[in-house]
């Protein structure tokens, strides 16, 4: 089942063009009902569990919304003009957004990703006409952040640093756009909100809606386990360098998974529920079965986590053969 399609959430000055971008169809994704996936896994019956297919978006992921929404907001008030680059770093899928809205809207973008991301997310940074420049892999996302403020610092005036981790059009960008959508397909009915945290823009705009609509919404944010496990696109925050945009006291409940606990239920999604998807989904998807599993027999309760990507970028790393 999905959830009844929304008309578009946000407004801007591109509503008004007659003519239609490709990054008019960013949000407005499906909510999908894995209440059958849940129930298989124990849920209680009377639970409901919903996902948002945010591969529906342009560039096939959730970071569509927030550079988007970065790139909107600096070329309104003069950070991104005339003959600047758009800088940034990234795993993945933030970086082949930029590079996206960067086809799209003329300017040039340079890349800061660790060496060690999978060849899909180079091969598509590169397709859209993006510059890729590859950090130390053994440093991860932290290392690729520390690379890109050297970079600007040695030439600022040559470059605009979006800075996904401390811009708050980030987070603006799901608290107008993906908060929404869940609170309007579901009627209003969602009772928890499980997002993994990466930039933690997704958990904390959203979350930040939701709160606003429901005083009684529970929202639960999701780690890897310890610094070890590694799960493409999140943070373990204790030895992480921490985003700036977070917000810890929206925190309800502090979930944490283990990349086999992902892997497992990302490769049961694929093969019970025909859902090929990324392993932050898979994450995701594990902590909200495990709330689901734990709210009482009588619970009407909906529970709502987010599919960040599918899993075509993923492929040659292996881990799917």
């Amino acid at each position: 089942m999905i959830a009844q399609a929304l008309s578009p959430i946000s407004t801007s000055s591109r509503a008004a063009d007659s003519a239609i971008s490709l990054l008019d169809d960013i949000g407005n994704t499906p909510l999908l009902d894995l209440t059958d996936f849940a129930h298989s896994c124990g849920a209680q019956d009377n639970v409901q569990l919903f996902a948002k297919a945010e591969w529906a978006n342009p560039g096939g992921s959730v970071k569509a919304r927030a550079a988007f929404k970065i790139v909107e907001e600096a070329e309104a008030d003069g950070r991104l003009g005339a003959g600047q680059i758009l800088i940034d770093s990234s795993s993945g899928n933030t970086a082949i957004a930029y590079a996206l809205v960067g086809a799209v809207r003329g300017f040039p973008v340079h890349l800061v990703m660790p060496k060690n991301v999978s060849r899909e997310r180079k091969a598509l940074v590169k397709a859209y006409g993006a510059t890729l420049i590859e950090s130390d892999p053994l440093e991860g996302s932290d290392g690729a952040i520390r690379m890109v403020r050297q970079i600007v610092a040695a030439d600022p005036e040559r470059y605009f640093y979006a800075d996904q981790y401390n811009n708050d059009a980030n987070w603006r960008a799901h608290y107008e756009g993906t908060g929404p959508e869940i609170w309007q397909q579901t009627q209003g009915r969602v009772s928890h909100f499980v997002a993994g945290l990466g930039t933690t823009g997704t958990f904390v705009g959203a979350g930040r809606f939701l709160r606003e609509q429901s005083a009684s919404a529970q929202l639960v944010a999701v780690q890897p386990e310890d610094e070890l496990s590694v799960i493409e696109g999140l943070k373990y925050l204790p030895t992480a360098i921490t985003p700036g945009i977070y917000a810890p006291s929206l925190v309800d409940r502090h979930m944490t998974v283990s990349a086999e606990t992902a892997w497992d239920v990302t490769q049961a999604l694929a093969r019970e529920a025909g859902l090929f998807v990324g392993f932050s989904s898979g994450a995701a998807v594990a902590a909200a079965v495990q709330v689901a599993k734990e709210l009482p027999l009588n619970s009407e309760s909906v529970v709502v986590t987010l599919l960040p990507d599918d899993g075509s970028k993923y492929v040659s790393l292996g881990l799917f053969d």
